[in-house]
């Protein structure tokens, strides 16, 4: 499924990323399931040109340019491309070029760093690191099921809704299978946080800021992949642009060169790390998350990965969560998709609306692929808003909603964690792994978040 090696996998998901950009792909899409089908390379190398080809719909309301990479500056001192806040907001923000054209370059605008290491701070570091395993490995056993499939298997096990890791099942509901991980990821199933690459990648951005800094190119994270991260335990967009880099490619056609997953929710997973080291900060972990999500990401792709990071760092030093999510939307284009559905969510909340609703809307609006940005996005920031402040209920309502479970159960439980610190995680799921995490990155399997805090908080002010 979504091979990246694989011509029938690669084509008709490069369509449906197209249909789904305002691209006229007319019966492209149809046609390459069915020469997927049949095995038809010839034919699905035809079809790949045609898509080629096409223009987007010059009627897509969307503004969705690519932002520009910019080096860091001392504070207070500007740099030629850098513009001003139109908002004023001391906390920083992307903001449109001159220019004012659609396709015109995000810029990051300078904000002054108030990163500093407190007692505090270090428990909010502590617990967005443990919130972040607990919540992901909470998500793993049902990751890409529907929501009404989690549910549906959740009732069957006796715990809709969820109150802690998911139960094993042997024997599903008709019509269900497990994610593969769920025979080692269940509840009472095992006593270390078990692997994943959304763990991988947060451990990966760790590294790179301890070996590069805040000086960190894109060429420096595709060097680490190579030397840190197994092919095999890579997915997706993240696999696409891997594949490109041993074919010699570089940023940024390692990210377009047959990557039909490039705006798929691979770079938010990855971007943790930024946020961690920038509290109350959110442009320059925005800044930090694009060079890295550069590599593999487009879109929507590259805002979710400055959006994530941004929410992190600003829940670090945040009241509310309203607060922290309304100053992540700040540094994503403001007529984007992701934009788009981000206010129409924060809307719904302010109107008292129900999680249900919430959660409706985003089935009925965000027809997008299981691992798509701005559908799962939706999910984050659905559970963050009506979780009510407790860590349980909050994944509950994430993993509930089914999709991409654990990437998601681990930015929920991350920004959670950096909001409340880690004595609101409840014990019973904080010990759980023995605080000990397995990793496939080199120099980091069976770290304990102890080390992973301690290094990350090594690194701020």
């Amino acid at each position: 499924m979504h091979d990246a090696l694989d011509l029938r996998d690669l084509v008709p998901d490069e369509a449906e990323q197209l249909a789904s950009a305002g691209y006229p792909v007319g019966d492209l899409q149809a046609r390459a399931r069915l020469a997927a089908a049949a095995g038809d390379l010839t034919q699905l190398a035809g079809i790949e040109a045609e898509l080629a080809a096409l223009h987007r719909d010059p009627d897509w309301p969307y503004e969705e340019p690519e932002p520009t990479l910019l080096t860091p500056a001392t504070p207070g001192e500007a740099t030629g491309a850098r513009a001003s806040a139109s908002t004023g907001d001391a906390a920083g923000a992307l903001a449109p070029s001159s220019t004012g054209d659609a396709a015109g370059a995000f810029q990051v605008v300078e904000a002054p760093s108030r990163a500093h290491s407190t007692p505090a701070l270090a428990d909010k570091i502590r617990g967005a690191w443990l919130g972040r395993c607990v919540g992901n490995t909470m998500g793993k056993p049902v990751e890409g099921l529907s929501r009404a499939d989690v549910r549906s298997y959740l009732e069957a096990a006796g715990d809709w809704p969820l109150t802690g890791f998911v139960p094993y099942v042997a024997t599903p509901p008709p019509g269900i299978t497990l994610h593969p991980s769920a025979v080692d990821a269940s509840a009472g199933r095992f006593t270390a946080v078990p692997r994943d690459d959304d763990l991988d990648w947060t451990m990966l951005g760790l590294h790179l800021l301890e070996t590069y800094g805040r000086e960190l190119h894109t060429e420096d994270v595709a060097r680490e992949w190579l030397d840190r991260m197994p092919f095999t335990q890579t997915y997706t967009a993240e696999r696409a642009a891997y594949r490109n880099l041993v074919h010699g490619l570089r940023s940024p056609d390692t990210a377009t060169t047959r990557n039909p997953y490039r705006e798929w929710i691979g770079a938010l997973i990855r971007v943790d790390a930024y946020g961690y080291v920038s509290p109350g900060n959110p442009t320059e972990a925005a800044r930090l998350a694009l060079i890295d999500a550069s590599l593999s990401h487009t879109a929507n792709g590259l805002y979710g990965a400055q959006w994530a990071a941004a929410l992190v760092a600003q829940a670090l030093v945040a009241d509310t969560i309203t607060d922290a999510l309304g100053t992540a939307l700040t540094v994503i284009p403001p007529r984007s998709r992701l934009a788009d559905s981000q206010r129409a969510l924060l809307d719904l909340h302010e109107q008292g609306c129900s999680s249900d609703d919430a959660l409706d809307w985003i089935d009925e609006t965000l027809p997008y692929n299981w691992v798509h940005t701005i559908n799962n996005a939706a999910i984050i920031t659905t559970a963050l808003l009506w979780g009510g402040g407790d860590y349980v209920r909050t994944l509950a309502l994430c993993v509930g909603a089914g999709r991409d479970t654990d990437s998601n159960g681990a930015t929920v439980g991350s920004v959670f964690g950096a909001l409340h610190g880690a004595a609101a995680i409840p014990s019973e799921l904080a010990t759980a792994g023995n605080g000990v995490v397995r990793s496939a990155v080199r120099g980091f399997d069976r770290i304990t978040i102890d080390e992973l805090a301690d290094r990350t908080i090594a690194l701020i002010g």
